[in-house]
């Protein structure tokens, strides 16, 4: 109990007993320390002995011994600090790697290698190589070999020709990119260079719209600022322009020739992920004191980036594999479908069923003779039980659904970038969004301006206006403040008595001055056409990220007439609360405001003498000098400032919803997925959203998960959330954590029960960390869809990642495995096309197995009849044509067939909620087929037997011939919709098979053929195979209907 008692020095446990949670003693009593060490106790003690090593040890072993060479083979140089001379690379101290982009996957030597591993890594495959492979042994010969590696061959071929095709493409891509050529300035002036040739040290000039080949510095640029902007779209997906200001040594140099006539270097901390900060320091040696100058983020020019103003020059400090591009390049998970999982395991399945059978064959023998021999070669018989075209169809289906997806005029512009998974859409239990820009059109909308004492809405807007006028008219009545901006009511502010209430023209006029410097504005120069002269428009992009407080725009700012220092600030509520001084208004207003579904931002100022100026500022650039622990030093300084400000105004925007998400939303919930809203947003915005948006339908609950910090407070919460039933919850990030680490399990059960779930204050990683919860505890499937790179983590870790293109860059819709233009098509994608997508797979894998099991079932009654004798039934052609070109296109075309009309599908979202159990392709199901296939197989076999009169070779031609009818009529049975390429497929199948029949002489006598006895047997015994499942189909359409049937009647 000592755990206990520790534990009780924390929390007062006096409280948790009174409705203990449902969960064992032992994992009360140990406390988080001891959560991760109990299980892996267990594990250590079950993990030994003979039988676990025979159980798969082996395997255990083996791998982490191939691991272990792997990575002494592979083992990484280590990352280092480094001390860059400007336009010197011959001075680096270190070998560092080549400029190159290189995105193959393979090379000339590992490519076969490569490719054939990726195939036999599956059972299947290596099952048919081991197969084909047995026939190169004389006494286990059956047949021909064509007919064992043809279709081996086939599936191999077209494998390794899309491989090679994507491995030249990415090539060529590269090939491309390395080959850019770029201006190097030296000693005799500029060369050009090629991207995949330049070094670190070396100084490149970047014209306007020319891609980044490498991380640099910012040394100089043409424009007179010293500054110039950057587009990042194509690393973190954000498309507004990045401000890049020139190290201003180096700017200040007279003519660029004069960077080699200075000994500076620069110091470059080692390459890491994080592409928004760096810390370096500029040093110029050849003066007296030495020029020192901190270096950030703002001097940095990340590859892949693009110039968007100016022409910059740089030097190298990262190449290569060290570019901050490329270490932030995350290859993501391989997604396998749930239908290929399922079909996986009835492969396996199959595979018992074929040396079960086998054998039972070799027992009837009686075991005499080579028996080891006969064993192996009736599994060779049967092994078309697995039948090797089943991934082939598979694959072709997925690639036919992504283009369906793609061509469907209701949802335009939607893009399949995972081929692999289409039936995954018809499979969901859980949906996670994201808010702004996925579920809202991340347009922000000014709504509200509030000064404590009087609030401005949009139909006031105006009288600001007037305000405004009317000050600015003030100033330019007065002829000493000619050109200032705002300097007499600066002037105004600083000689009147603190007591005395300043007018409201002068707080509305202060308040949108500062509103108007806490600003992000990108200036965008475009030259029309026809026009001699540049148009400047200003492209105003203010970040509403609630825990971004952006620095640059609080800077201090100085008024030019009267010499004020006024520093100005804005942030969220949350974090400037106990920054500005003390008020009675600000929580209660941002209350309202966020209850309207407004987000909410606080600006503030605060007046600086000179002396506080200058103490500021000396402090600031130490800090930012300093190389250890700098952005801990800088936001200590900088935090020395943010105090007892004076609250200026609270402003309103509004983030509209996109289109028909009500609808959608109801759409979705009809159909029984229930959905999980993460953001990143604070609680009061998220519920309302949640409320706004029918999230939340209108008559339900919410309850709020209150704010908890450790164990005891979690246990409490979770109780009172326990008695609560059928009701929606919000939980922000902090408690959710909180409740993860003591009591995961618990909350997911909880979680899970709720119809909705607002998570608020949710980080990237804990939005991926819930999915994977749910992964976890549920087995459901779970999709992800969101629209910035915030939401990529998520999307990858989901079983189905949807990507909307929207106003944050295309990150997130890159990163998915489809990607849609407005989240109201997300309903068209699920109930339709992931309905049939599901239901169209899973026909089609059952009847490629029903294809291979009738014709094993027909083997097995052949042998068992001729005294178990391992002789083919079909040789050669005939099991190749079987496979291929009598039956592929009709078996094929069930990937047009669809049970509902996409109109009824839409209507009903209810029979959604049939998919999500599985029954379409289930151990039920299956049966069901195999029985089929016994059946029909045996009386094939059996009536062809009975019915030949004189010769052998007339069984082979009728049950052939009965067979081939059989499975048309079979594909006609299991279609539910006819379409105009089935019908042309079935008579086209047909008649390439009598057309072929001219020239299987070795197989079939010809006179026999075209006999009467010949057609009315073959017509009886299909008749026999196929009549009573068409009776039972009739019956089971008429006493038990599926619902879906009853709908469409």
């Amino acid at each position: 109990m000592c755990f206990l008692s520790r534990y009780s020095s924390e929390d007062d446990p006096s409280n948790l007993d009174e409705m203990p949670l449902m969960m064992s003693e032992e994992g009360f009593e140990n406390d988080e320390s001891d959560y991760q060490t109990l299980p892996r106790a267990r594990v250590n003690q079950r993990q030994s002995g003979l039988g676990w090593f025979l159980l798969g040890g082996w395997r255990v072993l083996c791998g982490s011994c191939c691991d272990c060479l792997a990575h002494i083979c592979r083992r990484k140089k280590e990352l280092k600090a480094r001390t860059v001379w400007l336009g010197c690379p011959e001075k680096c101290e270190e070998k560092y790697p080549k400029n190159a982009i290189k995105n193959q996957k393979y090379n000339i030597f590992t490519f076969v290698p490569g490719v054939l591993y990726q195939q036999f890594k599956f059972f299947l495959n290596l099952y048919f190589l081991v197969v084909a492979c047995s026939q190169f042994v004389p006494s286990l010969k059956i047949g021909y070999l064509y007919t064992y590696w043809a279709p081996l061959g086939f599936v191999l071929t077209v494998t390794m020709v899309r491989e090679a095709v994507d491995e030249v493409r990415r090539y060529q891509r590269d090939k491309e990119m390395n080959s850019q050529l770029y201006s190097k300035l030296t000693v005799r002036g500029k060369i050009q260079v090629k991207s995949s040739d330049i070094q670190v040290g070396d100084l490149i000039i970047v014209e306007k719209n020319q891609r980044i080949p490498a991380d640099m510095i910012f040394l100089r640029t043409s424009e007179k600022n010293g500054a110039c902007f950057i587009r990042t779209d194509q690393l973190d997906g954000e498309t507004d322009w990045k401000l890049k200001v020139a190290v201003g040594c180096t700017q200040r140099l007279p003519a660029l020739g004069d960077l080699f006539s200075i000994s500076a270097y620069v110091y470059a901390q080692r390459p890491q992920l994080d592409i928004h900060s760096f810390e370096g320091n500029f040093t110029r040696e050849d003066t007296d004191p030495q020029i020192h100058e901190s270096l950030s983020i703002e001097n940095t020019l990340w590859a892949s980036t693009v110039v968007a103003s100016g022409t910059v020059i740089g030097v190298v400090i990262y190449t290569g594999k060290e570019t901050r591009s490329v270490l932030n390049t995350s290859f993501a998970k391989n997604k396998v479908g749930l239908l290929d999982l399922e079909l996986n395991r009835l492969t396996k399945a199959l595979f018992l069923a074929q040396v079960v059978l086998s054998v039972v064959m070799v027992a009837l023998q009686g075991f005499v003779g080579p028996w080891f021999r006969n064993l192996f070669r009736f599994v060779v018989l049967f092994s078309y039980i697995i039948p090797i075209s089943l991934r082939v169809n598979l694959d072709m289906g997925k690639s036919a659904y992504g283009w369906m997806i793609m061509k469907d005029e209701n949802i335009p512009g939607t893009v399949v970038r995972t081929s692999t998974i289409p039936e995954e859409l018809g499979r969901l239990v859980y949906l996670l969004t994201d808010k702004t820009g996925t579920l809202t059109q991340n347009e922000m909308i000014f709504k509200r301006l509030h000064l404590g004492t009087v609030s401005y809405g949009t139909d006031t807007m105006d009288e600001i206006q007037s305000h405004i006028i009317q000050s600015y008219a003030q100033v330019t009545s007065q002829p000493s403040g000619g050109s200032t901006s705002g300097a007499t009511p600066s002037r105004k502010t600083q000689t009147s008595a603190p007591k005395v209430r300043k007018s409201v023209s002068s707080r509305i006029h202060e308040a949108v001055k500062a509103i108007a410097l806490c600003h992000n504005v990108t200036p965008v120069y475009e030259s029309h056409g026809g026009v001699n002269g540049e148009t400047e428009s200003a492209e105003a992009d203010q970040d509403f990220s609630d825990d971004n407080r952006t620095y640059q725009a609080s800077s201090p700012d100085e008024e030019e007439s009267t010499g004020d220092i006024t520093f100005y600030m804005k942030g969220a509520d949350v974090a400037m609360a106990s920054i500005v001084q003390y008020n009675d208004w600000l929580e209660e207003e941002c209350g309202n405001m966020a209850r309207e579904g407004l987000r909410t931002l606080v600006v503030a100022k605060k007046s600086l003498s000179e002396e506080q100026y200058q103490d500021f500022e000396n402090r600031y650039n130490q800090a930012k000098l300093s190389i250890h622990d700098r952005g801990l030093k800088v936001a200590a300084v900088v935090e020395s400032l943010e105090r007892e400000m004076e609250l200026l105004c609270l402003t309103g925007v509004e983030d509209q919803l996109q289109a028909d998400v009500r609808p959608t939303l109801e759409l979705l919930r009809n159909a029984g997925i229930k959905i999980w809203m993460l953001t990143g947003d604070k609680l009061e915005t998220a519920t309302c959203i949640a409320k706004s948006s029918h999230l939340v339908s209108r008559n339900q609950h919410i309850h709020v998960f209150k704010p908890v910090s450790n164990r005891g407070e979690a246990h409490l919460e979770l109780n009172a959330f326990r008695r609560k039933h059928d009701c929606a919850l919000v939980i922000s990030g902090d408690s959710l954590e909180v409740c993860l680490r003591y009591y995961e399990h618990e909350f997911v059960e909880l979680a899970c029960q709720c119809p909705a779930v607002v998570c608020c204050r949710c980080s990237p990683t804990q939005k991926a960390q819930i999915v994977r919860l749910l992964q976890q505890h549920t087995a459901n499937r779970t999709c992800a869809i969101g629209d910035g790179g915030n939401d990529v983590s998520m999307i990858q870790a989901a079983d189905c990642g949807i990507g909307i293109e929207g106003k944050e860059g295309k990150q997130a819709s890159l990163a998915a495995d489809f990607s849609i233009t407005q989240f109201k098509h997300i309903g068209r994608l699920l109930m339709v096309h992931g309905r049939n997508s599901y239901k169209r797979s899973a026909a089609l894998g059952q009847f490629v197995m029903h294809r291979g099991m009738i014709i094993s079932t027909m083997q097995a009654v052949f042998s068992s009849i001729f005294y178990f004798a391992s002789v083919p039934l079909y040789q050669g052609f005939l099991m190749v044509g079987y496979a291929t070109i009598y039956t592929m296109f009709p078996v094929f075309s069930l990937v047009l067939d669809q049970d509902v009309k996409p109109e009824m599908a839409l209507l009903y979202p209810e029979l959604y909620k049939d998919l999500t159990k599985g029954r379409s392709l289930s151990f039920k199901t299956f049966l069901i087929w195999v029985l089929i296939s016994v059946y029909q197989g045996g009386i094939l076999m059996y009536g062809a037997l009975v019915l030949f009169e004189s010769e052998f070779v007339h069984v082979v031609a009728i049950s052939f011939t009965a067979l081939i009818l059989t499975e048309l009529l079979m594909v006609a049975l299991t279609i539910r919709t006819w379409h105009w390429l089935m019908v042309v497929a079935e008579f086209f199948s047909l008649g390439c098979y009598l057309a072929s029949l001219a020239f299987l002489n070795e197989y079939f006598d010809l006179s026999f053929i075209t006999t009467w006895p010949f057609l009315w047997k073959v017509s009886a015994i299909t008749l026999v195979s196929c009549l009573p499942l068409y009776i039972i189909k009739y019956l089971k359409r008429k006493f038990s209907p599926p619902s879906y049937s009853k709908l469409s009647s």
